[in-house]
């Protein structure tokens, strides 16, 4: 059998537009596509040409205050490798995002910020 590459992961957020934006803004991502979707709902696949995020909402989307770790199915993070791991958390730091949970560890670094729907993103480097 062959190997299996992840091609995206789709998430539902309360302002596409607005992530999208924090996406491509932080991690130098573009826009793939964008339009019309599932429910009267409106999609934006943000990433690189390989892989992407699909960032999903629709009108009747609710915040969820609950932890995504104790629910079966929730989604727990997201990790995303980049080279230079400080300019990323400075860049993620200016957008007024709060970083924590730092840790080097074999073989890389990172650290973990939440965006404006609770979502967390593992940044990590192994340069």
């Amino acid at each position: 059998m062959g190997n299996a590459i992840l091609e995206h992961i789709n998430v539902t957020v309360t302002d596409p537009t607005k992530t999208s934006d924090m996406l491509c803004s932080l991690f130098g991502w573009h826009i793939r596509w964008q339009g019309a979707s599932l429910g009267d709902g409106k999609s934006i696949h943000v990433g690189t040409d390989d892989q992407y995020l699909a960032i999903y909402s629709h009108d009747a989307v609710k915040r969820n205050a609950g932890s995504s770790y104790a629910n079966s199915g929730g989604l727990n993070h997201i990790g995303v490798i980049v080279e230079d791991l400080d300019a990323i958390e400075k860049r993620v730091l200016d957008a007024g995002y709060e970083t924590n949970n730092h840790g080097d560890y074999d073989p890389g670094r990172r650290f973990y910020f939440r965006d404006q729907d609770n979502i967390e993103f593992e940044v990590i480097s192994y340069a």
